[in-house]
């Protein structure tokens, strides 16, 4: 019996640009998937167009971004692009790529969202016994240190986040939005990646961060925002809740429940992910 719709998109579209860590301009061709085929990258530029399952079971590395991978491909930087699928409810698609990160475009999911409600979403039958079944029934978290993530049973899927920098211009901040696509595209979808001047240097000297720049990351030095204005008094707190969503992705559905999380990072949410999957 049929009585489920998951959805891909109407069309496809790309996007071209740098990618954060990187430095590395690539093309991503985001195209319509057929039921049961979940997110996945191709890596066209190699031989044989290797495949990357968007799923936990791909993660490589959660040093300041997430990147997939199999034996012979992989891709960083994923998060973004993740998050502005799973919110906007696209739940089967091809990610086509010809190079080894997303590109950054402006530090946020703002590009890829306007893209995707461009283009519109495609409803796919999906035969009940094929729908994913787990459920958050009890209490579940993973801390290191006083940074934590967690999923509590609720009655809506909701992401509350907090974060705590010394800094003034950043300091303490939450924020908490209900999972809904017009929401997301409106409160989560353009808040943009961030950092503190003082780790510039340090990030540049150990290989990463060779794409970033004032044009696609907020920058937060001891007076202040090096390039304001925000978009929001808030943004870097929603720039996590972002983050979070696209690591959340990996476990290729949400299960229906409270995700909160405070001073985390990649490395927390992808554990969490790995709670929830056990």
């Amino acid at each position: 019996m049929i009585n489920h719709s998951e959805y891909t998109l109407k069309a496809g579209f790309s996007c071209s640009g740098v990618g954060l860590h990187t430095g590395v301009n690539t093309t991503v061709r985001v195209l319509p998937a057929n039921p049961g085929e979940g997110r996945y990258f191709v890596r066209v530029d190699l031989p044989e167009n290797p495949q990357i399952p968007a799923r936990l079971e791909s993660v490589l590395s959660t040093t300041l971004s997430t990147e997939l991978g199999t034996k012979n491909a992989k891709v960083r930087t994923v998060e973004h692009l993740l998050a502005a699928l799973t919110g906007m409810g696209i739940d089967h698609v091809r990610i086509e790529i010809d190079g080894p990160e997303v590109p950054l475009l402006d530090g946020s999911a703002q590009n890829w969202v306007e893209a995707i409600a461009t283009v519109g979403r495609q409803p796919l039958d999906i035969p009940s016994q094929d729908v994913p079944t787990v459920q958050i029934t009890k209490p579940l978290s993973v801390q290191q240190g006083d940074g934590f993530v967690a999923a509590f049973p609720a009655s809506e899927t909701r992401f509350t986040y907090g974060i705590d920098f010394s800094v003034p211009a950043i300091g303490n901040q939450w924020y908490s939005y209900t999972a809904d696509p017009e929401i997301f595209a409106r409160e989560i979808a353009p808040a943009r990646t961030f950092t503190l001047e003082a780790q510039v240097e340090q990030l540049a000297r150990a290989g990463l961060i060779q794409g970033g720049s004032l044009d696609n990351a907020i920058v937060c030095g001891k007076s202040g925002w090096l390039n304001p204005p925000l978009r929001y008094a808030n943004e870097p707190v929603r720039h996590k809740i972002l983050d979070l969503v696209g690591d959340l992705s990996l476990l290729g559905f949400l299960p229906q429940a409270h995700y909160l999380a405070y001073k985390a990072g990649h490395h927390l949410h992808v554990q969490l992910v790995q709670e929830i999957s056990k």
